[in-house]
C-alpha cells in the first residue's frame, strides 16, 4: 500500500514531501500485549525533503498503568535512549504528532546525515512498563560515491557508484547534470570511465527507479586533474620589433592546476626569471636583447616546454643622401657637410635643427 505526494515549484526550486514509504510494510513486534507497529520498514527520499514516519503502540491493560513517554530515536548507550527533539543534529527540524496510541515522527529539511534507523520507544509509569519497537523503520537518501577517492588524474580509471535502498531493486540513470545530458541507463549502479579524460569533468547525478517510483541523487562534482599540454607562445605586438620599444612575450598552457610558467632564452640556455603568470614584458627592449626564447609550464602533475621563438631587435638607422662638403681653407682640417636632404629608415626627412 503506497502513498505518495510530489510537489514541483518555479523557479528551480523542489519542494517535496514523502507522505509515506517507497516500501510499506506493516511490521507487529511485540511480546505479552507489548508491541510497535510500523507501517513502513524503509524510506527512500530527497535531501531537503519531509519524511513522515508512522507507527501504533499498545501495551498490556494494566490497572493504573499511564504512558509517561512517548519519543524516536536513532541514538542508545547503555540503556540512555537520545530524544530525537533534543538531539543538536535534529534543532527545530523534527515534531512528534502523538494521539490514540499513534505517534508520527515528522522530520523536515532532510540532510544526508538523516539516513538512519529510526526506532520508536514509550515508557510507563510502571518499573517494567517500557518498549522499543524493532526493527525500526531504514530512512535512506540515494548517494553517489567516486572510487577511487581524493584527486581523479587524466587517463585513470574512475567509477562513479550510485546507491538507494529500494525493493523491488532499483534501475539507475545517470546524468551529467551541467549539460542535462543524460549519458547511459544502467541497470546497475556503476559508471565506469576506464581512461577519465579532461572533458568528463562536471557535476553528475543519478536516478534510482523501480515500479513504486523514483528518486533523484545529489549532484557530485569531478574535477579532472592533468599536467600542462603544450605550451604556446605569441609575441605582441607583431611585426618588426624596434629597440627601444615595449615589447611583452605570452606564454600559455591548459592545465589542472593551473601552470606556473619560466621563461629562458634557448641560445645561452640563461634562465631569466621565474613567473606565477604567463607574460613577460620589455618595457623598452634592447639588441642584446635578441635571440630565441622558450617558456616551461608546470604544476604538480608534470611540465612541459614550449617550441622556441625568434626575438629580432631591428636598430634605428639614417639614411643620408646628396653630401656636399666645404673645406673651411687650404690648411684648414676642417670640413663643413651639408646634406641636401636625411631621412631616417622610417621614411622621414629631418630638418636643420636635427643637424
Amino acid at each position: 500500500h503506497v502513498h505518495g505526494k510530489i510537489r514541483l515549484f518555479s523557479a528551480g526550486v523542489w519542494n517535496l514531501t514523502v507522505v509515506s514509504a517507497v516500501l510499506c510494510v506493516t511490521v507487529v513486534q511485540g511480546q505479552d500485549g507489548w508491541g510497535v507497529t510500523y507501517t513502513s520498514t524503509q524510506i527512500c527520499a530527497f535531501k531537503g525533503s519531509t519524511v513522515n514516519i508512522h507507527c501504533t503502540y499498545r501495551y498490556p491493560p494494566r490497572r493504573y498503568l499511564v504512558v509517561q513517554e512517548r519519543f524516536w530515536f536513532i541514538k542508545q548507550s547503555n540503556g540512555v535512549y537520545v530524544d530525537l527533539t533534543t538531539d543538536p543534529e535534529y534543532s527545530r527540524r523534527v515534531k512528534y504528532n502523538c494521539e490514540n496510541n499513534r505517534c508520527t515522527l515528522t522530520i523536515t529539511n532532510l540532510r544526508e546525515s538523516d539516513s538512519a534507523v529510526y526506532k520508536f520507544r514509550f515508557t510507563t509509569n510502571q518499573h517494567d512498563g517500557k518498549f522499543t519497537g524493532e526493527p525500526g523503520v531504514t530512512v535512506s537518501l540515494p548517494s553517489v560515491s567516486v572510487s577511487p577517492s581524493g584527486q581523479i588524474v587524466e587517463g585513470s580509471s574512475v567509477t562513479l557508484t550510485c546507491s538507494s535502498d529500494a525493493n523491488p531493486a532499483a534501475k539507475y540513470t545517470w546524468y551529467k547534470t551541467n549539460g542535462n545530458l543524460e549519458l547511459q541507463p544502467l541497470s546497475k549502479e556503476s559508471l565506469t570511465f576506464s581512461s577519465i579524460q579532461s572533458s568528463d569533468s562536471g557535476d553528475y547525478h543519478c536516478t534510482a527507479e523501480n515500479e513504486l517510483g523514483n528518486n533523484t541523487s545529489k549532484s557530485i562534482s569531478i574535477d579532472v586533474t592533468y599536467p600542462p599540454v603544450l605550451p604556446s607562445v605569441s609575441v605582441s605586438p607583431s611585426g618588426q620589433i624596434v629597440e627601444g620599444s615595449s615589447v611583452t612575450l605570452t606564454c600559455s598552457s591548459e592545465a589542472n592546476p593551473a601552470a606556473k610558467y619560466t621563461w629562458y632564452k634557448t641560445n645561452r640556455n640563461l634562465e631569466l626569471q621565474p613567473l606565477s603568470k604567463e607574460s613577460l614584458t620589455f618595457s623598452s627592449i634592447q639588441s642584446s636583447d635578441s635571440g630565441d626564447y622558450h617558456c616551461t609550464a608546470e604544476n604538480e602533475l608534470g611540465n612541459n616546454t614550449s617550441k622556441s621563438i625568434s626575438i629580432d631587435v631591428t636598430l634605428m638607422q639614417f639614411a643620408v643622401k646628396n653630401v656636399v662638403c666645404v673645406r673651411c681653407s687650404r690648411s684648414s682640417k676642417a670640413s663643413l657637410c651639408i646634406s641636401e636632404s636625411l631621412w631616417s629608415d622610417s621614411g622621414g626627412q629631418l630638418s636643420e635643427s636635427d643637424l
